[in-house]
């Protein structure tokens, strides 16, 4: 036994989800008997996310809040590059918004029996968030209300920075702990989507894979317009000069390498490295890069607001136009912590989704579908976000210093790009 796991643990963890899709989709489709013994498979996968993911959130989010403190030495300096990630990670969940009303997808895999009633207009929803916002924080966790969770974590964070470093480490340790936890319950992915993709192609055919190859594309293309049209946009506000040289320098010696390690963590000292070269001050790039390794996530935010859409649209909810402006907003936020969450953005779905009276059930389902789905999503999202770390930063660098001086210049690396 240990010989197979040893075996098995040679490969990567997007190798072994991508056997367990490809024997899911061969048993699925070959034999009813063999899906419906494996789909315990996809259900103790889904249910150990359920467990783990309220807690991994109100942590996470405590945590994060609790550790950041003010740096007023480079506040000057590092204030526009904040502002430049929070525009361009809501705008990024507006174009999802956008794509997503424009190419609706529909996922047969959903479990619609689990449907809540939904709220029908913004009064609805904000009724809604405010009741879940005040509900007891042991009860958000155990009920999985996720704005309950979002906004006591919130609260006990802001608490903390006033507490003692002993405190304040506790907490942050008691995060790292469980998502330790929930990198233990993600080793059996490969086996929870061999059964899930089993069980929904028995059941329904090759219909569940069209709606997988759709929401890929849509999501693509929702990242796309992020990478090459809302990003120029923001960056040439900033430098008032043609975007495009800086926007394909940091995607070719950035992205390109994101895409592959699927880290922004990992892709932090390529990011570093490639301020020298844009000969950005090193007092800004030092605290700007790994701040926005764990806070800009456009890409994180794209794929929160689709997925959440994706059950909208499943399931017949109407949601007004304000209501989908709170998504982008909840997104925005929901992206600030994907960093810290082993699987990426995935498990911050439900946060959005609770926004609907979405059950925790169907979005637990999507979390698993994201799985199957980040053979590709992942490294794009990764590549989206880490090459937008070093495009903000560089684009608020150059237009303080235009001011003094105002003839623009490129770097080498722009002039080969």
């Amino acid at each position: 036994m240990r010989r197979i796991f040893n075996f098995i643990n040679n490969y990567s963890l997007i190798q072994q989800i991508i056997v367990g899709l490809v024997l899911g989709i061969i048993i699925g489709f070959t034999s009813k008997t063999a899906s419906a013994t494996v789909a315990i498979f996809g259900e103790i996968f889904v249910n150990g996310l359920k467990a783990i993911a309220p807690v991994l959130v109100f942590f996470l989010i405590m945590a994060a809040i609790a550790k950041y403190r003010t740096n007023t030495k480079n506040q000057s300096a590092i204030r526009p590059i904040l502002i430049l990630y929070m525009i361009g990670t809501f705008a990024a969940a507006v174009v999802a918004v956008v794509v997503s009303y424009i190419f609706p997808i529909t996922l047969t895999s959903l479990p619609a029996a689990a449907v809540q009633a939904s709220p029908s207009n913004i009064i609805d929803v904000l009724h809604d968030l405010v009741i879940k916002m005040v509900d007891n924080p042991v009860n958000a966790i155990v009920s999985a209300n996720y704005i309950g969770l979002l906004f006591w974590g919130i609260v006990f964070g802001f608490a903390l920075r006033q507490a003692s470093h002993t405190t304040r480490k506790f907490i942050e340790d008691v995060a790292e702990v469980v998502t330790k936890a929930v990198r233990f319950v993600i080793k059996f992915a490969p086996l929870g989507i061999l059964g899930l993709v089993a069980s929904t192609i028995s059941e329904t055919g090759a219909e569940a894979l069209v709606g997988y190859i759709q929401l890929v594309l849509v999501l693509l293309l929702a990242m796309a317009i992020v990478a090459f049209v809302i990003n120029p946009a923001i960056v040439y506000w900033k430098i008032r000069s043609n975007p495009y040289p800086l926007v394909l320098t940091c995607l070719k010696e950035s992205g390109l390498t994101a895409f592959f390690t699927r880290s922004s963590a990992a892709n932090l000292p390529i990011n570093l490295a490639l301020c020298r070269k844009l000969d950005v001050d090193e007092e800004t790039y030092s605290i700007s890069m790994p701040l926005g390794a764990a806070i800009n996530m456009a890409g994180a935010a794209v794929t929160i607001t689709i997925f959440t859409l994706a059950a909208v649209h499943t399931l017949g909810i109407k949601v007004d136009f304000l209501s989908t402006i709170l998504l982008s907003v909840v997104a925005t936020i929901g992206a600030c912590g994907a960093s810290g969450v082993a699987g990426g953005s995935l498990l911050l779905i439900p946060l959005a989704c609770s926004l609907f009276g979405i059950d925790n059930t169907i979005a637990m389902q999507l979390v698993a579908i994201g799985f199957i789905v980040g053979v590709i999503q992942d490294s794009v999202e990764t590549a989206i976000n880490s090459s937008t770390d070093v495009l903000f930063t560089v684009a608020a660098d150059r237009a303080l210093k235009r001011t003094l001086d105002p003839i623009p210049r490129l770097s080498d690396e722009e002039k080969t790009s």
